[in-house]
């Protein structure tokens, strides 16, 4: 019997594509993901997928969503004589976490186009290596342990504190926005703990990006208890 995977080996895959207006260049997308290799083994073939299909949709994403809205723009300055507008888009990824048969890491666009303002979306996944399954943010804390009550009192203090000192600002209400944009599934493991994170907007302005905040060591364990994937 194989021993199970405690860490994984990846390197980028990338790929890149350019959409024209007229032969005019309207839309240029880059991808760079992680690629198990080798991918010798059910649970390095599994992630490898995962990945090669996120690179699939993200292109088709740029060619059904953002191409109409740069060939509106393109055309918009042919007609008026403007300096023509060029998109971007991009998406790429960092691994924050990789032993003890975990692997984390985010993957992240960025949209940019003639406004000048990037938009950027952000994605958490942590792998158990054991299983190939994703690992739930609550497996990282024991039952009934009000996990998600720890967290948003955290990340309510620490939002305050950096807003107090003047290195952050938030939306007004941001104990209330904090908790409506919640989403259990925005997380990452890193050397320094649990990191879980808010969209772009979402409680900050755009100058704050994805605003990110660690879970207190108090609240979660070395590792993550028991589970499945049906659990």
């Amino acid at each position: 019997m194989k021993e199970p995977l405690t860490c994984l080996h990846t390197e980028p895959m990338a790929a890149e594509r350019e959409w024209t207006v007229d032969e005019i260049p309207a839309l240029s997308a880059a991808v760079s993901l992680p690629e198990p290799v080798p991918a010798a083994d059910k649970v390095s073939r599994r992630i490898r997928r995962y990945y090669q299909l996120q690179c699939r949709s993200f292109l088709r994403y740029c060619e059904s969503v953002l191409l109409p809205q740069a060939e509106a723009e393109v055309r918009a300055a042919l007609a008026a004589s403007r300096p023509l507008p060029k998109f971007h888009a991009e998406l790429s990824y960092r691994i924050t976490y990789n032993e003890g048969g975990l692997w984390s890491l985010y993957t992240q666009s960025r949209e940019s186009g003639p406004g000048g303002t990037a938009l950027l979306l952000r994605h958490g996944d942590t792998w158990d290596l054991a299983s190939g399954y994703p690992v739930p943010l609550r497996a990282f804390f024991p039952k009934r342990s009000g996990w998600r009550r720890r967290l948003l009192e955290a990340a309510e203090a620490e939002a305050l504190q950096r807003q107090a000192a003047g290195v952050s600002r938030y939306h007004e209400g941001v104990r209330r926005k904090l908790r409506r944009h919640f989403n259990p599934q925005n997380y990452y493991l890193t050397a320094d703990g649990l990191a879980f994170f808010y969209p772009m907007y979402a409680i900050a302005p755009a100058a704050e990006g994805i605003p990110v905040f660690l879970a207190p060591k108090e609240a979660q364990p070395q590792s993550p208890r028991q589970h499945s994937a049906t659990e």
